[in-house]
């Protein structure tokens, strides 16, 4: 096992390594501006990211995410199928700072990169993964196990390609989107062609829950599949995120820090689990 998580420092590393690559300005600052004004400025390092200061409205949202997952109190679900990964990695655009995160991108016009299985009735084509991250190791990742909140949080956001024309109609429609969430720890010991499957957990267990995307429209348009083993990452890494900025050239300069959305409530959902809790813990 510590070959393979030898294996996951190195995927993550070839990602920082190409984020930070020397094309790429000293001051890491957004490679493109956000839509939203909010989007790039950050009040104190020790403070939420001030898209989430305030409430944002959702008129009859049900569904929000993120949430706490109580292990206690998902359901096992025996129906739940494992979950098949088919990424490629030549389908691999490129790598930015969003102004937000930093996201990488992939080509969604084929079959080639995508998931099925699960919880999914069909075929779901990758179209991006990005990650967030806080200011310190205490807090980070935007979904939380029995209250615990892990350093950092990858996301992997596929839409339903057999529903919609393209992700754009997806990010709206119902069963339009699928996002296979990766939690992220300290470990104690343009883009070349990258496979995302090698930043997943050696254990594919997970939860999944019906809910919605944690960034602005917020629509109610997401499976969530969020894997129960964390992903290991040297310290180092972790603090390279944090030397970003969300601020553009000519402006004082704010760290690209806490950028997730605080938790939602649960309210009638259900959150089904692919395995049977067991009286062991969730975090090591």
């Amino acid at each position: 096992m510590l070959g393979r998580n030898t294996w996951k420092t190195s995927a993550f590393s070839f990602l920082v390594e190409q984020m930070w690559a020397p094309l790429w300005s000293r001051s890491m600052r957004p490679g493109r501006w956000c839509s939203q004004r909010s989007c790039a400025w950050q009040t104190s390092n020790n403070t939420l990211h001030p898209l989430w200061t305030v409430p944002v409205s959702v008129p009859g949202g049900t569904r929000q995410s993120p949430i706490n997952i109580q292990w206690r109190d998902s359901v096992y679900d025996p129906q739940l199928k494992p979950l098949r990964v088919s990424y490629e990695a030549a389908s691999c655009l490129y790598i930015w700072n969003t102004g937000y995160l930093f996201q990488v991108e992939f080509d969604d016009a084929t079959e080639a990169s995508g998931i099925s299985g699960g919880p999914l009735e069909n075929h779901y084509r990758l179209k991006q993964f990005h990650f967030h991250w806080g200011a310190v190791n205490e807090g980070g990742s935007e979904h939380t196990v029995d209250g615990h909140a892990y350093p950092a949080e990858l996301h992997l956001v596929h839409w339903n390609s057999v529903k919609y024309q393209n992700y754009k109609e997806a990010v709206v429609g119902e069963n339009g989107l699928a996002v296979i969430g990766v939690f992220l720890k300290d470990a104690r010991a343009a883009m070349r062609p990258f496979d995302p499957s090698t930043l997943l957990p050696t254990c594919w267990d997970y939860w999944t829950y019906a809910g919605s995307l944690t960034t602005p429209p917020l629509t109610e348009s997401v499976t969530w599949i969020i894997q129960k083993e964390p992903v290991e990452v040297a310290p180092s890494q972790l603090s390279a995120f944090r030397t970003l900025l969300f601020s553009a050239l000519g402006e004082e300069e704010k760290m690209m820090v806490n950028n997730y959305r605080p938790l939602q409530p649960l309210m009638n959902r259900k959150v089904w689990a692919s395995f049977q809790a067991t009286n062991e813990g969730t975090r090591s």
